[in-house]
């Protein structure tokens, strides 16, 4: 800690006094060390899905769309990202906001960065630019809380991609990713955008394979690397038409019968820019698409509702 300290002053022009001050107040968390060993990604598909494709978290993200619809249909002209992207993001990181977390930010990255050797180096990144955005921002290190491991707010934010990405949307004058929605509705879509989010190209479909041929092009990488052409040699059929896509990945899904297979396209691989696990993307697409479908039912409901109440008004 002695260490980075010295390196903040010297490098970063931080008050030598005031930052050991300020770690004299950082409580090092076992708790969190126990959670860095067993992440949800670890589970298989059909138990990750269970956590995060539900008829609350469905519901609560058209709700969340409704109250928000001007700055998401803003959003989505100024950045060309869906809008339903955008709130199933927001639904899988935070429930829309319900559960930001519970550690101080302060203490969750000094946690990993002074007691978690395998990835000290990036978390010590991560305090660095924590102190700096907080220096910028006018805002108490010890204030900010977020998840056991330091990602901040509403969109779960690292301070890196805060930095980097969060917007002022609303023109206040600060980044709130805390309590402004309309900041964290554009701070995600920027984020988007920057890992060049292709506006109306498809993200994913079914796949049906006859064999197993495709195993042979099966890698770790989840950058699309074959052509859609190519998916007939290998006895592959896509179930529905992959718009403005010229390149897919096969994936596998463990299903509690076996395997499931998608092809998704360079949209599917930008969502995994948010958390780098397929599972992840794999979350955010298929609660998308079931945000739309509803909030699309609900508002039919809505003006079928009130056609049939005009008619009867017309009889009285």
């Amino acid at each position: 800690m002695d260490r980075f300290i010295a390196k903040m002053v010297a490098a970063r022009q931080f008050n030598e006094t005031e930052l050991k001050a300020l770690f004299a107040n950082v409580a090092i968390k076992d708790d969190i060390l126990k959670k860095m060993a067993k992440p949800a990604e670890g589970l298989p598909w059909h138990r990750y899905r269970k956590i995060f494709i539900t008829d609350k978290r469905i519901a609560d993200g058209v709700k969340f769309w409704d109250e928000n619809a001007q700055t998401l249909a803003d959003v989505e002209r100024r950045y060309g990202v869906p809008a339903n992207i955008i709130v199933a993001i927001l639904g899988v990181e935070t429930a829309y906001g319900q559960h930001p977390g519970k550690y101080r930010v302060l203490d969750a990255l000094s946690t990993l960065a002074f007691a978690y050797p395998p990835r000290s180096e990036f978390f010590l990144s991560e305090l660095e630019q924590f102190l700096l955005l907080c220096r910028e921002e006018h805002i108490n290190p010890l204030e900010p809380v977020g998840s056991y491991a330091g990602a901040m707010g509403t969109p779960q934010f690292m301070p890196s991609s805060f930095r980097r990405y969060a917007t002022d949307f609303n023109k206040d004058g600060r980044r709130d990713i805390w309590h402004g929605n309309a900041d964290v509705i554009a701070s995600v879509a920027n984020y988007f955008a920057q890992f060049h989010w292709q506006t109306g190209q498809a993200i994913a479909a079914p796949v049906i394979a006859k064999g197993e041929e495709y195993k042979a092009i099966m890698t770790g990488n989840l950058k699309p690397d074959l052509r859609l052409a190519e998916l007939e040699s290998l006895n592959l059929k896509i179930s529905q038409p992959l718009a403005l896509a010229d390149k897919v990945k096969i994936l596998e899904l463990k299903q509690e019968q076996g395997e499931e297979l998608w092809a998704v396209t360079d949209n599917f691989y930008c969502l995994t820019r948010y958390n780098h696990s397929p599972l992840y993307a794999m979350a955010v697409y298929q609660l998308s698409e079931s945000i739309l479908n509803n909030r699309g039912h609900s508002h039919e409901q809505t003006h079928n509702s009130n056609a049939l109440s005009d008619g009867m008004q017309f009889f009285y």
